[in-house]
């Protein structure tokens, strides 16, 4: 955790309260005082002295430590600690977004934060999959690697972003910084903490179409010189444009509270709490013989829901030694409980997609950071160990008829014209079933970096991780019946080695190149919410050999690896801040786990018999392109190919869910003083539906979109800010993520309005 007084001014920790205005003005004080008072022979007239016109300019001080002052779409440094140097000296690609440009993207889901941004897609799973927050991150699965503060956030869950200081999405294989997984890179959300620097407090009330209804405060109050207290508080409704009673329903509370009784010492408390109440809409289907869309109104019943409930307490505490030396310790408790009943329309028929999941996890990461000169070079070390328990538990829910239409299929036309009550065709009565799969896996792992500057020039960035794991994953066959009920446990125990290397020329004060080698591996099951579903990460059961014990020590596999390659370079323009950057990259995987026939939905696997890889260019740009214009943009283009399979066809062929172009833009230009306006664009090209890091082939197209947003911001008075956003100005039709048999499209949200008022107090 970062030391709070860190890069901060010594007259903001001296006056924690004071604004930039009001210290202005003393000091202008205090000059026109001294002056008064000078001896009048200093004021003759060969020694006369022109004093200039001191001007005094509001300063806004963000409470964002790693923010670049004055430059709110420009991160300066990372939420992490452990990468020690500014964002514009790292060697490797790492995408900040904001609050600020979360506040004017109008965008709240993490979902929908991530799907806008270049290289990042969504996908689907086995029924549905609905817990949702599923991301591919450069044609890799990255669902489990999403992270906050730095620790993994375990579960399929929903997860918000009204604590949210600003979202980092890490690039390329990151295990060294993430653990296991992190083929593609990570998401990690920076939580919004409490400060002594200042008094503050925003209430925010939006309204729109849809029944858009948002109400957020964030307020940070200093108790005194060693202690403050910030409180957030969410709550939010609104109907999913043009799929009512499709809707989403949030009410979420974090409390951060900072004591610093000694200079040196700093403890931070954090509670965060969120509850999401959905109706879910599977969107449309796409016609397997013909391979089209197929548009269709929502046919979502009574008893459907989504439905998650999220608590976690948080402990940070740091000590500085000395000024080179820093001791931080982090420990985290959570649990999420999700769950969900969906319905899904396909012709004339209506299916049903559901499961629940219980998530608790207990995680503590120590850290130690070290400066020390070693034979005239400068070292920044990083020694961390870190224990973690996640214990995931997923079943499916006991579906009891109460009227008489047929389960689990009903047919909303009769005799060629539509029934009425549509929204009453399954009459269904829903309880919580027995689990059916009891994932649980503990890792120890220690790890140490380095960076050192070799010269003024020249900087190299070092780590090696080692993750011992403890694993276990319970299946359970006809689990609702407990006459035919069986179980079966895999067990591995295991290591996880991988490594990072950096280098870094700074051929101009402002502007470098580097290069970058990391790695990342994953062990045969470590996705926790498919049980035996080799499709999905699952544990993938090889297709030679059943296993008929009750508990099998399976160490039949090695660990999915890959290596990642970077070659990039960052130019810190205007003075610090524009921050532009590029990067080539390329992407090998190997000894990937494979399903043997994925057309016949067989979930039976192939252990360590696939290899491909991703190849290709980002762009982003970040920060003030002129005084008044803000931007962020970011371009990617790649290529994805399969180098080797157990299925000879498939070699040669690119992935499923895997766009060759993503692009993403934010625009805001300050026309007056009190009058912003922008707007956003996001584009997909084409991709192929699938199973995560599956092949394309013979899959079904999604098509390409383009979608527009504006927005506009206006200064009422000092306290009151009003910002209009039009989402999906053209309304366009399009869809991010498709089921492999095409029975759903995740369809994106219409066009929708909503205005927010912003009083600052």
């Amino acid at each position: 955790m970062k030391n709070p007084k860190a890069k901060r001014p010594a007259s903001l920790r001296s006056k924690p309260a004071a604004s930039a205005r009001t210290m202005a003005k003393t000091s202008l004080a205090l000059g026109i005082s001294t002056a008064m008072i000078m001896p009048a022979t200093a004021m003759s007239a060969e020694n006369e002295t022109v004093l200039e016109a001191t001007k005094i300019v509001d300063t806004v001080i963000d409470p964002n430590p790693n923010a670049e002052p004055n430059v709110p779409y420009k991160a300066r440094t990372s939420g992490d600690d452990r990468h020690v140097k500014p964002l514009a000296e790292t060697p490797q690609t790492i995408t900040v977004i904001t609050s600020k440009q979360l506040e004017d993207s109008g965008t709240t889901d993490l979902r929908d934060i991530l799907q806008a941004q270049p290289g990042i897609t969504l996908g689907t799973g086995e029924n549905g999959n609905a817990f949702g927050d599923r991301y591919i991150i450069r044609g890799q699965e990255a669902r489990s690697d999403v992270f906050v503060d730095g620790l993994r956030d375990p579960g399929m869950t929903v997860r918000e972003s009204f604590a949210t200081e600003q979202v980092e999405i890490t690039k390329g294989a990151s295990s060294t910084f993430a653990g296991r997984g992190s083929t593609g890179g990570a998401v990690n959300s920076i939580t919004k903490q409490a400060t002594t620097d200042l008094d503050f407090a925003k209430l925010s009330a939006g309204f729109g179409t849809d029944e858009f209804r948002r109400y957020t405060f964030d307020g940070n109050r200093v108790i005194s010189d060693t202690m403050a207290v910030r409180l957030n508080l969410l709550d939010a409704y609104r109907e999913v444009p043009d799929r009512s009673p499709a809707d989403r329903d949030r009410e979420g509370a974090a409390l951060s509270f900072l004591w610093k009784p000694v200079d040196k010492l700093d403890v931070v408390a954090d509670y965060y709490h969120l509850k999401g109440a959905d109706k879910p809409d599977l969107g449309d289907y796409i016609n397997g013989a013909t391979g089209k869309i197929v548009k269709t109104r929502p046919y979502l019943q009574d008893e459907d829901f989504l439905k998650s409930t999220i608590d976690t307490y948080t402990l940070r505490v740091g000590y500085q030694f000395t000024p080179d030396v820093r001791l931080e310790n982090l420990t985290r408790y959570g649990t999420t409980r999700n769950g969900y009943l969906m319905t899904g329309y396909r012709g004339t028929t209506l299916s049903t997609h559901q499961g629940w999941q219980d998530v608790n996890y207990f995680a503590n990461a120590l850290n130690l950071h070290v400066k020390q000169d070693i034979a005239g070079m400068k070292h920044q070390f990083v020694f961390g160990a870190e224990y973690s328990d996640h214990s995931v538990t997923n079943g499916l829910y006991v579906n009891t008829l109460t009227g008489t239409t047929s389960f689990p299929t009903a047919t909303p036309i009769a005799n060629g014209v539509w029934r009425p009550n549509t929204d009453r065709l399954l009459n269904r009565a829903v309880g919580k079933g027995p689990w059916d799969s009891d994932w649980n896996v503990k890792t120890l792992s220690l790890s140490a970096m380095d960076t050192v500057d070799l010269t003024d020039k020249w900087t190299v960035f070092g780590g090696l991780r080692y993750d011992r794991f403890d694993y276990s994953n319970t299946v359970a066959s006809n689990a609702v019946n407990p006459l035919t009920r069986s179980e079966i446990t895999y067990k591995l125990d295991d290591g996880l080695w991988n490594g990072h290397l950096g280098v870094t020329y700074k051929f101009l004060p402002y502007a470098n190149v580097y290069a970058n080698y990391s790695t990342a591996s994953d062990f045969n099951g470590g996705e926790s919410d498919v049980g035996a579903s080799c499709d999905y990460g699952g544990i993938c059961v090889p297709s030679v050999g059943t296993a008929s014990d009750r508990v099998r020590i399976f160490a039949g596999s090695k660990p999915e690896k890959t290596q990642n390659f970077e070659l990039g370079t960052k130019w810190d323009l205007m003075g610090g801040k524009l921050l532009a950057t590029a990067a080539l990259f390329r992407t090998e995987k190997s000894d990937v786990m494979e399903t043997t026939s994925a057309t016949n939905y067989n979930d039976i696997g192939t252990i360590n018999t696939g290899k491909y890889r991703i190849q290709g260019l980002e762009l982003g740009l970040s920060g003030k392109l002129t005084d008044k214009l803000m931007l962020q943009a970011g371009y990617a283009v790649m290529k994805a190919k399969i180098l080797e399979s157990q299925n000879r066809a498939n070699v040669g062929e690119t992935l499923s869910n895997f766009p060759e172009q993503t692009a993403s833009l934010l625009l805001s230009y300050e026309a007056t003083p009190s009058f912003t306006f922008g707007g956003g664009l996001t584009h997909s090209s084409k991709k192929y539906s699938g199973t995560p890091e599956g092949v394309a082939a013979t899959n079904l197209k999604v098509p390409e979109y383009t979608v527009f947003d504006l927005f506009a911001a206006y200064k009422i008075t000092k306290q009151l800010n009003a910002r209009l956003n039009v989402i999906n100005v053209t309304d366009e039709d399009y869809y991010t993520a498709a089921y492999r048999s095409g029975s759903f499209t995740y369809k994106g949200d219409g066009r929708n309005v909503r205005l927010t008022l912003d009083y600052n107090f």
